[in-house]
């Protein structure tokens, strides 16, 4: 297996896992709201931790560690008119819950089952809104913020693409 190198000023450690599964791991951790992960085989230990700021450190062996960006879960950005580029009016201040993956939506866990939200819910952070399907996994994914759902933008049962537009919700 071909080996990473990562380098400090009085730390060289090798990493015997490929920096495309550690990327896949943090992608894995940020989609699924994990905090923390720990691998261990072989002699070889690497333990993931997401920092409550956004932050994150990757730690490497027994002796050291090298400090590795974590992205936060993805936050729901607010429209330009909402920043003061324009009228703001009650529409412009709805805000946008993007898909942070490509696959399919589904607006219930199943055909036969009601809807996670629809127009008019009220939702919390945590609140699961809906599921995208990406290579046949159920991706359970949140509100990320307190409000109420103004819009169902994706289709149900349709292809979404990474950051696309799949609610709108005014922020209370």
């Amino acid at each position: 297996m071909p080996t990473a190198n990562l380098s400090r000023t009085d730390l060289n450690l090798e990493i015997a896992v490929e920096l495309k599964d550690i990327k896949a791991i943090i992608d894995l951790m940020r989609k699924n709201s994990i905090s923390e992960f720990e691998l261990e085989r072989e002699g070889f230990k690497i333990r993931l931790k997401r920092g409550g700021n956004g932050g994150g450190q990757l730690m490497v062996g027994d002796e050291g560690a090298a400090v590795l960006p974590v992205v936060p879960a993805p936050q729901i950005l607010p429209p330009a008119a909402a920043a003061g580029q324009g009228p703001v009016t009650t529409a412009s201040l709805d805000q946008d819950i993007k898909s942070p993956m490509i696959g399919t939506f589904y607006r219930a866990p199943s055909p036969e089952a009601a809807p996670y939200v629809d127009v008019g819910s009220e939702v919390m952070p945590d609140t699961v809104v809906c599921i995208i399907e990406a290579m046949k996994v159920m991706n359970e994914i949140k509100a990320e913020a307190k409000g109420v759902i103004t819009k169902i933008v994706a289709e149900n049962g349709k292809p979404v693409e990474f950051g696309q537009p799949l609610f709108k919700i005014r922020p209370n």
